[in-house]
């Protein structure tokens, strides 16, 4: 146990310690190189943890895709420390270590202050009450090779339950983004929403109306990129979210069930996909967003036999694709990658200069 001092100055636990043989964590699944930030930073007398997904996801034995720290250090002193650093942000600061093409995102304890998004640095009991649900509110220590768990998370982990952190009244008021979390996490972490979260989650969707088309955006990537696309889209219907992330693709399986039945298939594919080349370009990956929509444009085998213009073709079904798929707002050359692979599928004879060779491939895959 890790103890320490209530308001009135008595001694009250504060948090679970879980050593190597009972958490499982082995450090040959973590990036040395986040090690070396961890190791570095105590060694100069801060205190610093691998901390969030990365934690979770390394006690359910999946991969982390990144390695975020935490520290005690301010901004300003973590960038003494690392040559290779540099301070982003404005409102809260925060530092990107470099290494090679990797980068590392050091924060400091945040506060609570202000509540659960406020810009103030904090302690460690501060911070953790800041964490959207307990299994991301974990700190790993690589160097002592300890788990220190404020709420609960372990056991959380291991019942497969979702439990947030912050109150229900707040927690998606203060960000609605954390719903879109939550599904993600119950497709890909393995737990569970309750009923009453499920329900908390439906009443609140339209929250998701505030959120800009940049958070949205990058929302959507994580999903399209994720290898669990079929299963997040799925509770994102189920829980109301989905109707603000791709409206017109919800309205058109909602208004046909053999839409819906082909929409779903094609999110297969693109876990597939996933799976085989998680490095595919993104436009490939669009193409099975796109698909059922473009087919239901016109006759296409009409428009092949009659020579309409594929420059004609091609501008018509980009702008219908651009405003069918807000509020993401992909990269152009993305999305005209996905519209040219889909025109090479119907037959129609578009072509751009050296990616030819591309579209023919990703042609194949669809």
């Amino acid at each position: 146990m890790r103890y320490g001092t209530d308001k009135n100055g008595r001694i009250v636990k504060k948090a679970v310690v879980y050593t190597e043989a009972e958490h499982s964590i082995t450090n040959d699944k973590i990036d040395p190189d986040a090690i070396q930030i961890v190791n570095r930073l105590k060694d100069v007398g801060f205190v610093a943890y691998i901390v969030g997904g990365a934690v979770r996801d390394l006690l359910i034995d999946n991969k982390p895709k990144d390695f975020d720290i935490v520290t005690d250090a301010t901004p300003s002193k973590i960038k003494k420390v690392f040559r290779n650093s540099r301070i982003i942000g404005r409102r809260f600061r925060l530092v990107h270590v470099v290494f090679g093409e990797k980068i590392f995102e050091v924060s400091t304890f945040r506060s609570i202050s202000e509540g659960s998004v406020g810009n103030n640095f904090g302690t460690i009991d501060e911070d953790v009450q800041r964490r959207d649900f307990s299994i991301n509110a974990l700190y790993y220590d690589p160097i002592q090779k300890q788990v220190i768990d404020y709420v609960g998370g372990v056991e959380d982990i291991r019942k497969h339950i979702l439990k947030p952190v912050i109150p229900v009244d707040k927690i998606f008021v203060e960000d609605p983004v954390r719903m879109l979390r939550a599904i993600k996490y119950s497709a890909t972490a393995n737990v569970k929403i309750s009923f009453s979260l499920r329900h908390k989650i439906r009443v609140s969707s339209k929250l998701l109306s505030q959120i800009s088309t940049s958070r949205l955006t990058e929302e959507l990537l994580k999903i399209i990129n994720s290898s669990h696309s079929f299963d997040i889209i799925n509770e994102a219907i189920d829980t109301d979210l989905f109707m603000y992330l791709q409206p017109a693709a919800t309205s058109m399986m909602f208004n046909d069930i053999k839409i819906q039945e082909s929409y779903f298939n094609n999110l297969k594919k693109l876990d597939e996909l996933n799976k085989k080349a998680s490095n595919a370009r993104l436009g490939s990956k669009l193409v099975f967003l796109l698909k059922d929509f473009t087919d239901s444009l016109t006759d296409w085998t009409k428009e092949v036999k009659s020579k309409s213009p594929a420059g004609e073709l091609y501008s018509k079904t980009w702008r219908e694709c651009r405003n069918f798929i807000l509020p993401m707002n992909p990269q152009k050359k993305e999305l005209e990658f996905a519209v040219k692979s889909i025109l090479l599928s119907y037959g129609v004879n578009i072509r751009i200069k050296n990616e030819k060779k591309n579209l023919d491939k990703n042609n194949s895959k669809a």
